[in-house]
């Protein structure tokens, strides 16, 4: 790793992977709203941030992402769903993810290795949909799951030694999920940060537009 990049770097997850990518040496730029006023849902704030980047990225993170959003909460039922719930997840959890992809086309390597890593969640899995419930949370994963696929063949055409990749993290122990984790076990942001770093790194130009998890094992669509 020699230059890096992280958006979403003052979440749980995303501050980990900074402090991970920092400990194994090259340079490592962090994006975030609290940190740089960066706001995922805004493409002009995405794009004006993207201009005062420094590439080529031969590692970049799109950490960002939110369970709650204003005063919605993952549905437990269809008759808690409504229409501005699903708005907000779309364009925190789908557009804003694969809108920076968008702009960080220009910032990655044509001729050299690189990778793109892009938190998603396995509950964004239909195949693997038991339970029901958390429809727009859900719904908007799926929709980041396609869109960051659809983009992964794109971009093999022009980068071909690049690598993009979905990646469940697990359930991290994170004020991101501390109301919602129950029985299941966690695990900390930096094994977390660990985890995904390892199934990037293994990841080949092959496997680029794939669903994994933390171990590297594939997710159903």
């Amino acid at each position: 790793m020699k230059n890096a990049l992280i958006l979403g770097s003052s979440g749980g997850i995303g501050s980990a992977l900074y402090d991970a990518l920092q400990a194994r040496g090259g340079a490592v730029t962090r994006l975030s709203r609290r940190e740089s006023g960066l706001e995922m849902t805004d493409e002009a704030s995405i794009a004006a941030a993207f201009k005062t980047l420094e590439g080529p990225y031969d590692t970049v993170f799109i950490a960002t992402g939110a369970l709650e959003i204003g005063p919605h909460r993952p549905e437990k039922t269809l008759r808690s769903l409504s229409a501005e719930a699903l708005q907000a997840q779309f364009a925190v959890n789908a557009l804003g993810p694969v809108l920076a992809l968008k702009h960080l086309i220009g910032l990655l390597p044509k001729d050299k290795p690189c990778r793109v890593g892009i938190l998603s969640a396995r509950v964004g899995s239909i195949g693997d949909n038991g339970l029901g419930g958390w429809y727009s949370y859900r719904a908007a994963k799926a929709a980041l799951n396609q869109l960051v696929h659809s983009a992964a063949i794109e971009i093999a055409r022009s980068h071909p030694q690049a690598v993009v990749a979905l990646l469940h993290p697990g359930t991290v122990a994170t004020r991101f999920t501390e109301k919602y984790v129950g029985n299941h076990p966690t695990v900390s942001p930096q094994t977390a940060a660990e985890n995904l770093l390892g199934v990037l790194a293994a990841l080949t130009p092959a496997q680029s537009g794939g669903f994994y998890d933390w171990a590297g094992k594939e997710i159903p669509w």
